[in-house]
């Protein structure tokens, strides 16, 4: 199917709004994003995951390094600690992509 600017079409959440920590995790390496939908970080720093993308994509992960949200590939992520255990499959809904202005 056309996605769109969507990464995939469903995702995994720790709650219905995907608003709350799924877990937290600590960067292994310093990852720029190709594009604003990426969120940017240094090796060391926090990185709190909100939800985990589901189908082609899910080697993308969203998520909040400070005040900054957007995506990052998985794989740069060491988990430290989950806040939930549970999760819910969901639609990845198009008022809740990032977009780029």
């Amino acid at each position: 199917p056309d996605l769109g600017r969507r990464f995939a079409e469903r995702k995994r959440c720790a709650d219905l709004e995907c608003s709350m920590l799924m877990c937290r995790g600590k960067a292994m390496r310093d990852f720029k994003g190709p594009d604003c939908r990426f969120v940017n970080f240094k090796k060391g720093e926090a990185v709190y995951v909100y939800y985990k993308l589901k189908g082609e994509s899910t080697e993308l992960w969203a998520g909040s390094v400070g005040s900054d949200f957007g995506y990052f590939p998985k794989d740069l992520l060491e988990i430290n600690h989950n806040y939930s255990n549970e999760e819910l499959e969901l639609p990845t809904d198009v008022s809740l992509v990032l977009f780029c202005f």
